[in-house]
């Protein structure tokens, strides 16, 4: 066994509890958190937590150097009025398989083997914490550990929800929304000190799964004047990775090919100052006119995004090149917490959307001439979409999230994004990067946040079962 600090190797801050430690082969045992947790001017840490702290990033480390298996224990000295608790089974986010497995052991026990190695636990916490220093060392060769882990998975099937609308043609406008939101909020809640209570997501994205169903009342109404049919859907499993739309476009009721566009309702309920997000309007070549002179007798002020790529699950049906329309009301400080309640919901600020979206929908449902799709180059990051979360530097791939082999499968490439100019393609599964094995989105994420804009990175790729070699330029994000 061999005591790694917090497990945590940060290169932009000069930091790494691995040095000169060699665990190839070795069990790792790893403080919970980061160093200064609290000390909102660190230089690692800062008023928030890093990405550095999460057990998933933990676990990539210590894997990639060689580990057997990680081992983590409560950083006492900086919780010392909490409880030693163990994180409950299944309620963090990761992987179904890190590569290694990871357990928790209550603190006493690890009192136990530092004092048979002449150390105390909590004496070199203080330590790391006063100096971000490594303290890190192997216990004696008389300390070792039997590992094993049995793990029964429970699977459960969700679905979407279809309801079709004939047309006397083929080609069809989607119009769609997620229903799932967080449940209990034990993942992704903004609120984690309630986590174990019911997160209603009245606005995200009931609000959404509402304005679906009243827009296919008002297009049944006038099912007799219709020139395409129109799709409706509630999307499972978007909270969790686009799975639901994923799903629908690489298994859709109708071919892709005779959608002429895909809108998108996720959080439509609490308009604030007349503001409302339109995005995707660069997608289609007509949507940007089409849309404008519709709004410009709205009340709403219009705030526009060209690009089809959001955390949303128009984002799907953007990698298939169907035009895609997103309408959004906006964040706010109920987002992702109990709080998010429908007493919260503007009613009538909601029906203003929903007469908006409905004249926008018809008129491309009933125009003879359809919008063909572009590919907009756009330089906003999109949450997981952006091929890193969000941080280090821009990569420019769009995961596939209903992909299940080893590997990152990208269902596109941004535009003019550093992956599109060293040639990668739609349909690419990403196997390595900078000699690093990726598995995984984590892995992908935890590799890229250890990079800076500038760098020049080999990656390798399956196409078409082959492997593809390729040296990446790594960008800044915009």
């Amino acid at each position: 066994m061999v005591f790694a600090g917090y497990g945590i190797t940060a290169p932009e801050h000069n930091y790494d509890d691995y040095t000169h430690l060699d665990v190839k082969d070795k069990i790792v045992l790893v403080l919970r958190h980061e160093p200064q947790e609290f000390d909102e001017k660190s230089v690692l840490r800062g008023k928030e937590p890093t990405a550095h702290a999460s057990f998933i990033n933990k676990a990539i480390n210590a894997r990639n150097r060689g580990a057997r298996a990680l081992i983590l224990v409560n950083d006492r000295a900086a919780h010392p009025t909490e409880e030693d608790l163990l994180v409950k089974f299944g309620s963090t986010k990761g992987p179904e398989d890190a590569g290694l497995p990871v357990l928790q052991v209550k603190a006493d026990i690890v009192d136990a083997w530092f004092q048979a190695a002449g150390k105390s636990l909590k004496d070199i916490e203080a330590q790391i914490d006063k100096t971000l220093e490594p303290q890190s060392f192997g216990f004696p060769d008389t300390l070792r550990l039997d590992v094993e882990v049995d793990i029964e998975r429970t699977l459960a099937t969700v679905h979407n929800v279809v309801g079709i609308l004939p047309g006397p043609s083929p080609e069809h406008v989607i119009i769609g929304a997620h229903y799932d939101h967080l449940g209990l909020g034990e993942h992704d809640s903004l609120a984690p000190s309630m986590a174990g209570q019911v997160h209603p997501g009245a606005d995200d994205n009931a609000s959404g799964s509402a304005g679906v169903v009243e827009l296919a009342r008002l297009f049944a109404a006038q099912r007799k004047s219709l020139r395409r049919s129109v799709i409706f859907i509630a999307f499972a499993g978007e909270e969790v990775g686009l799975l639901g739309s994923a799903h629908y476009v690489n298994h859709p009721l109708r071919p892709l090919d005779q959608a002429v566009a895909m809108i998108n309702l996720d959080m439509i309920g609490r308009v604030r100052n007349s503001k409302l997000f339109v995005g995707g309007v660069g997608t289609g070549s007509t949507f940007k006119s089409l849309v404008e002179e519709i709004t410009k007798k709205s009340a709403f002020q219009i705030d526009y995004s060209a690009g089809g790529y959001d955390s949303s699950d128009h984002t799907s049906f953007t990698t298939k090149q169907v035009p895609v329309l997103f309408f959004f009301s906006g964040l706010h400080g109920d987002y992702h917490k109990p709080s998010d309640t429908w007493d919260k919901i503007d009613g009538p600020g909601t029906a203003r959307v929903l007469d908006l979206v409905f004249e926008i929908a018809g008129r491309i449902e009933k125009v003879p001439e359809r919008a063909q799709f572009v590919r907009v180059a756009d330089p906003r990051p999109a949450g997981a979409g952006s091929g890193g979360g969000g941080y280090g530097p821009s990569f420019g791939s769009i995961p596939d999230f209903g992909q299940t082999e080893n590997g990152v499968k990208f269902a596109d490439v941004r535009e003019g994004s550093p992956a599109a100019k060293a040639g990668l393609k739609a349909g690419d599964v990403l196997i390595e990067f900078d000699g690093k094995p990726i598995k995984n989105l984590y892995d992908f994420t935890y590799a890229l946040r250890g990079k800076r804009a500038g760098d020049q990175v080999e990656v390798r790729v399956l196409r078409d079962g082959k492997p593809v070699a390729a040296r990446v330029l790594l960008e800044q994000r915009k």
